[in-house]
């Protein structure tokens, strides 16, 4: 089955509004239509099987053209609003894409290819607004590619997840039954739909008939509390710093009422427990679900129900309906009760592996298990805690970042020798990004800081500026000449 036709089996025809706002809405039943519209578009201009790239802020024109995407039986590739050229350019040449799907204040990056093909919000409105195009029917296999995300990957070069139509079906299915969604469900959306995260929102309440309230600017904290309850949302997702910055950067948040609010979820990164102890403190009448994923397992892995939140606050819980997980030691073998190994999972939902990259597919899937390059242990009653990540990446608000691609910016300065990125704890954030930097001379490390800042503004997205530079005076090795990496 295709995607498109799983979400809206019994929900095309319904009057009901599933996108709402001030700024937009919409209803089921018309997102249906102009998404067959823009699905009938493709196919007869593009064909199938093709990588067509969608550049949006969360929105109606997000939707149906990811939706059109998915039905034509052509792949959606979400990127980043802000994505750096550099890494933008790096897509385009390694996906061979024919069109972009792009919001219109967009359009005109300097990145784009001049024979690449554009779409904008003028020209879908001309598409959805004419006549009935032709449907088309054709053979169709749950295996077939959906969408490449594009995370970080440990070499400083994004890499394309390959998720299917069958991925996000199984995937979709685990998180209703497990959180028991229905259609009285409206969800408030923060986080991007470029993000596997804020894309199970929208598979999750699309499926079931609920709705979403789309909210890009949660900076603007009395926005999102007003949201919350103008809108009676009944469910609230955020990573790690979402929470923290409503605990402590606003007045309000805790001594507000949200009686409609029956639960929120929270991934994309630990959140320490004082931060959950405060907000059960706060409303202990609603229900939080710490859950855990990856992009590679489409969303979602493992949650904790919040009836065992007390008793096991540091744990991830267990794995979702359809997930199995073992914690595996570097030979395979399956580890006991508090024995640490890498997390290892399998399931309908786990990526069909990185595109164009055997090398790294191979490593991360072996013999049907994703190794998540995360240590962890189970306690005898198999409830999962993560230890410590095997892989570099740094996790800064929910998002993935890689030091290679930090530390190559802060290289191309001519006084900095080497450079080392690393994550530090961060009350806000989670994690935070250190560099810690070998220059030539060090009583120059003021001028050289305002270079490096400089440089990393103008070819970095802001998350992944540094907020520490230490500067030092030497490289430190180790017995064989390799460099001792700082902890």
């Amino acid at each position: 089955m295709n995607v498109f036709d799983y979400f809206f089996e019994s929900t095309k025809h319904l009057e009901k509004k599933f996108v709402l706002g001030a700024k937009e809405s919409i209803t089921f039943n018309k997102l249906h239509s102009d998404s067959l519209k823009l699905a009938s578009f493709l196919r007869e201009h593009y064909g199938e099987n093709r990588n067509i790239i969608l550049i949006s802020p969360n929105s109606i024109f997000f939707i149906t053209a990811y939706l059109g995407i998915l039905k034509s039986g052509n792949v959606c590739v979400p990127l980043n609003y802000a994505v750096e050229e550099g890494n933008l350019d790096y897509i385009l040449n390694l996906i061979d894409s024919p069109l972009m799907m792009v919001t219109d204040n967009f359009k005109g990056t300097d990145s784009f290819k001049d024979e690449l093909a554009h779409i904008d919000e003028t020209d879908l409105e001309k598409i959805i607004s004419g006549p009935e195009i032709r449907t088309f029917t054709t053979d169709f296999i749950e295996d077939s590619l959906a969408e490449i995300i594009f995370t970080s990957g440990s070499t400083g070069e994004p890499k394309g997840v390959m998720i299917s139509h069958g991925n996000i079906i199984a995937n979709t299915d685990s998180i209703i039954e497990y959180l028991r969604l229905t259609e009285q469900d409206r969800m408030c959306v923060v986080l991007p739909f470029f993000y596997c995260y804020g894309l199970s929102l929208l598979h999750t309440h699309l499926k079931v008939g609920g709705s979403i309230v789309l909210n890009n600017s949660f900076i603007f904290i009395g926005r999102v509390i007003k949201d919350l309850q103008e809108y009676q949302c009944t469910g609230f997702a955020g990573v790690p710093s979402h929470f923290q910055i409503l605990l402590k950067k606003s007045q309000s948040f805790k001594t507000t009422k949200f009686p409609f609010l029956k639960y929120v979820t929270q991934a994309g990164g630990k959140l320490h427990a004082v931060f959950i102890e405060e907000f059960i403190g706060a409303f202990p009448e609603i229900p939080f679900y710490v859950m855990y994923g990856q992009t590679e397992a489409t969303a979602r892995l493992t949650y904790l129900p919040p009836e065992h939140i007390g008793s096991k606050m540091s744990s991830i819980g267990k794995s979702i309906p359809g997930v199995s997980i073992q914690i595996m030691d570097d030979k395979g073998n399956v580890l006991g009760p508090n024995e640490k190994g890498e997390l290892v999972a399998r399931g309908a939902n786990i990526m069909q592996g990185y595109y164009k990259d055997a090398a790294s597919t191979s490593i991360t899937i072996v013999d049907g298990w994703l190794y998540t390059g995360d240590i962890a242990f189970s306690d005898e009653e198999g409830y999962l805690f993560i230890v410590a990540r095997k892989k570099e990446i740094i996790k800064v608000g929910g998002k993935r970042v890689s030091p290679k691609e930090i530390e190559e910016v802060i290289l191309s300065v001519p006084e900095v020798i080497d450079c080392t990125i690393l994550g530090i704890e961060d009350e806000l954030l989670g994690e935070a990004i250190q560099a810690k930097i070998v220059i030539n001379d060090i009583r120059n490390k003021d001028i050289v800081r305002e270079v490096i800042l400089n440089e990393c503004s103008k070819k970095l997205a802001a998350y992944k500026i540094p907020r520490d530079l230490i500067f030092e005076n030497s490289i430190q090795v180790n017995s064989t000449g390799k460099k001792v990496k700082p902890k």
